[in-house]
C-alpha cells in the first residue's frame, strides 16, 4: 500500500489531537469481552445531542449470543448455537441459463472460457435481493458477489512460471461480479442451477459510462472515441445498493493493473500508477492495461459500477457523478425530501471520504427516472474540524478555487481527478477510509479507518490522544450525524466510535483491558436491530509479525452502540478476510465472504503452497484454498444476534 497523497491538508490525528478527549469519558467494554477502548461522545458532541441536533442512540438491544475466543487454525468458527456452511466458491458453476458444464478441477486447469462461467476469485462485498423483485422474501432471492482480485499463482495450474494470453484471459475472467440465484430448502441454502439470473459480469464485460465525464476527452482511447464505453470493471472491493433495487460495485485499486511504459505524470502518480505495475501482467497480452501508450484508459477505472441484478441483459453503467478514486462502498441513505446521498471512502494512508447527494428525488413510482438519479447532483469530501463538527466541502468547477486556473477546466476534469480537487479544498487526511454504514433509525454514520502504517514515520504525525498507536496499526471507527439527521446537509458532528487494538499491545495509560483483541476494522453492516458488525482484516504480512501475534485470525464481531458492548461472533480460517455480510429481511440468515483462505505474505502465491498454509474450504491434501460464501444460521432458526 503505497502514499500517494503528499498534500498539506489536515491529518485526522491532528484534528483529533485539538479536540483533546477527554480520558474520564473512556469507557472499557465490559461482560467478560473487554478488548479495547471505546471512546464516548465528545463533550460538545453530547451537549449537541442534547440539543436534539446531533447524534441520537438507539435503544439498547443487547447482544443475544456468547462470545468466542481467538482461533488460528484452518476452519470457521462460529457462536454456540449457530452454524455455518459453504454456499459458492470459487470456481463453482455459477448457473447461466443455457451454459454449457463448467465444473472446477482442483488443479485449477480450468480455461479462461470456463472461468467465464465460474465463481471468480476473492469474494468480497455482497447483498441479498429477495424474489420476487419488491417483496421481503427471506427464503428465495439473488446474491451479487464483488470478486476483488486474483491470484494468479493459485489461478492458472503452474501458476506464473509461464505466461500467456489464455491466462490473462482467464485472470480478466475470475475478476468482476457474480450474480447467482439461491433458495432455501428446509433448514439448508442452495444455488439455484440454471437460473434465468444467474450472470458473469468481468474485466472484459462493455460497460456504459454516464454521468458529467460521459465522453469527456481524458476517457477517450483509440479502442473508445466515444468516451462511453469501457471493457470491464475490476478490483471490485466494497459496494452498496439503492431503493429501486440496483447493486452499486466499487472499484478500488484499479492502478495495480497498470504497467507504465515511460515514465508516469503526477497525476499518474496521484492514482498510484507505476512504471513496472504492481505485479499483474495483463499489459503483455493485453495492450490497453499500458499506460504510457493508452494514458486514458486509467480514467476509465476507479467509479462505481451500477447494475440490475433482475435483469441479466442489462447493460452496467460506470456513475462518473460519484467521483473517481479508489471507492470503498457506495452506501445510500435516503433524505426525507427524497434526494439520494451516497457516502463512499478512498482506501489509501491520507485520503478522504466523500459523499455525493442527487439532485434527484427517488419516486417508487418512476423506475426509469430513479435510474438517472446518480448522474446529477454535487459530490463533496469531508472536513473533519478540531471542534468535533465536521463539513462537507463541495467539488463543483466554479466552487472552492475550482477552475481552470488551477488545472480544472470543466466538472469532468473535477470527477476524473477527484483526489486532486480534495487536496485543494481542503479535506481531512484520513487513516485509510474503508466501509461506510448507516443506522437504519438514528441516522449515525459509522466508517472504519482500517489502519495506517505511516503514522508517526516520514514526517507524518504521530500519537494523539485519540490515536494512542504510532504507527496506526489497529485503526478505529468514526461516528457522526449529519445536522437534523439529513444526508443531505452540509455540516455534521464527529466522535471517535472505536479504538481497536489488541491490549496486549497497547500503552499503559491504555491498559487494563483483556479478553476481545481485533485489529484491522474493515466491513461494516448495520442489521435491522440496529447491532453494528464489524469485519476485519489484518494482511497476512501483519499477522506474521509480532504485533499481531495473539489476535488469531480475521473476525466477525458486533457492536451494540447504546451499551458500547462488543462480542466476537465467528473467526475465519487462517490468513483469510471477513467480508461483505449480508442478510435476509427476516434476519435469520447471514451470508458472509471468507476471502483469500491462507493468504501468503506476499500475496502472489505459488500453487504448490496449499498445504503449508490453508486447504479451506475442501479440506482435502494437495486441494486449493478457495474464497467462498459461507451461510450462517441460529440452529433453532431464530434471529441472528438476539
Amino acid at each position: 500500500m503505497t502514499t500517494s497523497n503528499r498534500s498539506r491538508n489536515p491529518r485526522l490525528s491532528s484534528l483529533i489531537a485539538g479536540a483533546a478527549v477527554d480520558p474520564a469519558r473512556r469507557v472499557v467494554i465490559k461482560g467478560g469481552v473487554a478488548a479495547f477502548l471505546l471512546s464516548t461522545t465528545l463533550g460538545r458532541f453530547a451537549g449537541r445531542a442534547a440539543a436534539a441536533t446531533s447524534v441520537q442512540t438507539s435503544a439498547a438491544q443487547g447482544l443475544g449470543f456468547t462470545s468466542i475466543p481467538v482461533f488460528a487454525d484452518d476452519a470457521v468458527h462460529v457462536a454456540p448455537g449457530y452454524r455455518a456452511s459453504v454456499l459458492y466458491r470459487w470456481g463453482d458453476e455459477t448457473g447461466i441459463a443455457g451454459a454449457p458444464p463448467a465444473p472446477f478441477r482442483p488443479d485449477a486447469s480450468n480455461s479462461a472460457a470456463e472461468q467465464a462461467l465460474q465463481a471468480g476469485m476473492h469474494h468480497d462485498g455482497m447483498h441479498f435481493f429477495p424474489l420476487p423483485k419488491g417483496s421481503t422474501a427471506s427464503d428465495h432471492g439473488l446474491l451479487a458477489i464483488n470478486h476483488e482480485y486474483t491470484d494468479d499463482g493459485l489461478l492458472h495450474a503452474d501458476g506464473m512460471k509461464t505466461w500467456s494470453r489464455e491466462k490473462v484471459l482467464k485472470s480478466q475472467h475470475a475478476h468482476g461480479l457474480s450474480v447467482i440465484e439461491v433458495r432455501r430448502r428446509g433448514a439448508r441454502w442452495e444455488v439455484v442451477r440454471p437460473s434465468r439470473y444467474a450472470r458473469r459480469i468481468t474485466a472484459r464485460t462493455p460497460i456504459t459510462v454516464a454521468g458529467p465525464a460521459a465522453g469527456d476527452a481524458l476517457l477517450r482511447t483509440q479502442a473508445d472515441a466515444s468516451g462511453r464505453e469501457v471493457l470491464g470493471t475490476l478490483n471490485n472491493c466494497a459496494m452498496g445498493w439503492t431503493p429501486w433495487g440496483t447493486y452499486l460495485a466499487c472499484e478500488e485499486n484499479f492502478n495495480e493493473y497498470f504497467h507504465h511504459s515511460g515514465t508516469p505524470t503526477p497525476a499518474e502518480k496521484r492514482y498510484g500508477i507505476r512504471r513496472f505495475g504492481l505485479g499483474y501482467r495483463w499489459n503483455e497480452h493485453d495492450e490497453r492495461f499500458d499506460a504510457g501508450l493508452h494514458p486514458h484508459e486509467p480514467n476509465r477505472f476507479g467509479w462505481v459500477v451500477e447494475f440490475d441484478p433482475y435483469q441479466p441483459g442489462s447493460k452496467p453503467v460506470k456513475r462518473t457523478a460519484l467521483g473517481r478514486f479508489k471507492h470503498e462502498s457506495a452506501t445510500v441513505s435516503l433524505a426525507p425530501d427524497g434526494r439520494v446521498a451516497v457516502y463512499s471512502g478512498d482506501d489509501e494512508r491520507f485520503e478522504y471520504i466523500y459523499k455525493f447527494v442527487s439532485r434527484g428525488r427517488f419516486d417508487p413510482r418512476a423506475p426509469e427516472a430513479n435510474r438517472r438519479l446518480l448522474d446529477e447532483g454535487t459530490l463533496y469530501v469531508a472536513r473533519f474540524d478540531a471542534s468535533g463538527q465536521g463539513r462537507w466541502l463541495a467539488l463543483v468547477h466554479g466552487k472552492n478555487g475550482l477552475d481552470a486556473s488551477v488545472g480544472f477546466a470543466s466538472q469532468a476534469e473535477v470527477l476524473v481527478r477527484t483526489r486532486q480537487a480534495a487536496d485543494r479544498v481542503g479535506a481531512t487526511q484520513m487513516d485509510r477510509p474503508e466501509w461506510i454504514a448507516v443506522h437504519p433509525r438514528t441516522r449515525e454514520v459509522y466508517a472504519t479507518l482500517t489502519n495506517n502504517s505511516r503514522r508517526g514515520r516520514e514526517g507524518f504525525p504521530g500519537a494523539d490522544a485519540a490515536n494512542p498507536r504510532a504507527p496506526n496499526i489497529y485503526g478505529h471507527i468514526l461516528r457522526w450525524r449529519e445536522q437534523n439527521g439529513d444526508p443531505t446537509a452540509e455540516t455534521f458532528d464527529w466522535s471517535v466510535f472505536l479504538l481497536a487494538g489488541d491490549p496486549a499491545q497497547v500503552e499503559p495509560a491504555h491498559r487494563g483491558t483483556a479478553g476481545l483483541a481485533f485489529g484491522g476494522p474493515d466491513g461494516l453492516h448495520v442489521d435491522a436491530r440496529g447491532l453494528l458488525w464489524i469485519m476485519t482484516d489484518v494482511s497476512a504480512s501483519r499477522m506474521e509479525r509480532d504485533a499481531f501475534a495473539n489476535l488469531g485470525a480475521n473476525q466477525l464481531l458486533a457492536a451494540d452502540p447504546a451499551s458500547a458492548e462488543v462480542r466476537r461472533f465467528l473467526v475465519g480460517p487462517v490468513n483469510c478476510e471477513i467480508t461483505g455480510l449480508t442478510q435476509t429481511p427476516d434476519g435469520r440468515t447471514f451470508f458472509l465472504n471468507i476471502q483469500h483462505p491462507g493468504e501468503v505474505p506476499d500475496a502472489r502465491a505459488d500453487p504448490t503452497w496449499p498445504d503449508r498454509y490453508s486447504r479451506w474450504p475442501d479440506g482435502q491434501p494437495g486441494t486449493r484454498p478457495r474464497s467462498a460464501t459461507i451461510v450462517i444460521q441460529r440452529a433453532d432458526g431464530g434471529e441472528i444476534g438476539r
